[in-house]
């Protein structure tokens, strides 16, 4: 059989792609490991309609009702080779399994990479974390921290006084400028210099961090933007373009999320400088619908792109 569309991906962004095909009746095969960048998270915060939820949750319900489309269905495993096919796109499995579709959505997300701090994995997504938009309003204004990795601390910091008393870490790595000191310093902001050397408490709560000199700090909540690669290289194999992020690349798309190669659609973490579950959602709703009209008005592939 050949699906009109391939989703590699199915978190948010791919889920809401494969409801708008689903809604043309068109036939939808979404391939997804179940390991989704969220899975360490409790809840989902910021997402209209399913504030507190956890991401798990989310998924199931979206799943549920893609389940009264009969034209949508699902492999639980991981695509490990994609290729251009005629018209269209072979994905390949590891147990050797073959399938075609005559478009694909790339939504398979990207990996973090946390510093090599004792304390730092078992926390993260509870007390380490990287947006406050999503996880700051839990910490109830208690002290909160910014550990720094590049320049994204410094805008890190800025914001955070908004959500509780903030102390920015440099950890010897960050320089910052007098302009900045001066806007720290209207903030609020404390600034550290001394690295971390370990977080400390009952984790994945986090109560403390230690310092090189033996001083603890006080701190309900840790945050860091962490370096992210693509969880897979899907995108690389078809060749499409890629941009610089501030933490990493991503797949390069247009407004309607279509990439640099024809047929080729890509939505979520992996096509967006902006990690974020609701942005990610209607990213797959822009994906989906672009990649129902190729099929339309493009049928044979012959776009440029």
């Amino acid at each position: 059989m050949t699906y009109d569309v391939i989703i590699v991906g199915g978190s948010f962004a791919g889920l809401s792609a494969a409801m708008q095909l689903a809604r043309a009746r068109r036939s939808v095969h979404v391939i997804d490991t179940g390991l989704p960048r969220n899975r360490f998270a409790h809840s989902s915060h910021g997402f209209p309609g399913q504030d507190g939820l956890r991401p798990g949750e989310i998924n199931s319900n979206l799943r549920r009702e893609l389940s009264a489309y009969p034209t949508v269905s699902f492999s639980e495993m991981a695509a490990t080779a994609v290729a251009r096919e005629m018209a269209g796109f072979q994905v390949s499995f590891a147990n050797g399994a073959e399938i075609v579709a005559r478009r694909i959505v790339l939504a398979y997300g990207v990996r973090d990479t946390l510093p090599d701090l004792p304390g730092i994995y078992e926390r993260w997504g509870v007390s380490v974390l990287h947006c406050p938009y999503c996880h700051g309003y839990e910490l109830n204004q208690q002290p909160v921290g910014v550990l720094a990795q590049g320049e994204m601390a410094a805008h890190q910091a800025m914001l955070l006084p908004d959500w509780g008393p903030t102390t920015l870490f440099t950890q010897g790595r960050l320089l910052l400028s007098p302009d900045q000191l001066q806007a720290f310093s209207h903030r609020g902001v404390q600034v550290e210099e001394t690295p971390i050397t370990e977080l400390i408490g009952n984790s994945p709560a986090l109560d403390s961090v230690q310092l090189a000199d033996g001083r603890e700090i006080a701190l309900a909540g840790l945050f860091l933007a962490p370096q992210t690669t693509p969880s897979c290289d899907l995108a690389d194999q078809l060749d499409c373009a890629t941009a610089n992020g501030p933490t990493g690349p991503y797949v390069d798309v247009d407004a309607m999320q279509t990439t640099s190669v024809p047929g080729v659609f890509a939505a979520g973490d992996l096509a967006s400088p902006m990690p974020n579950a609701t942005l990610a959602a209607a990213a797959g709703v822009k994906a989906g619908g672009a990649a129902h009209r190729s099929l339309i008005f493009d049928p044979d592939l012959t776009s440029e792109g």
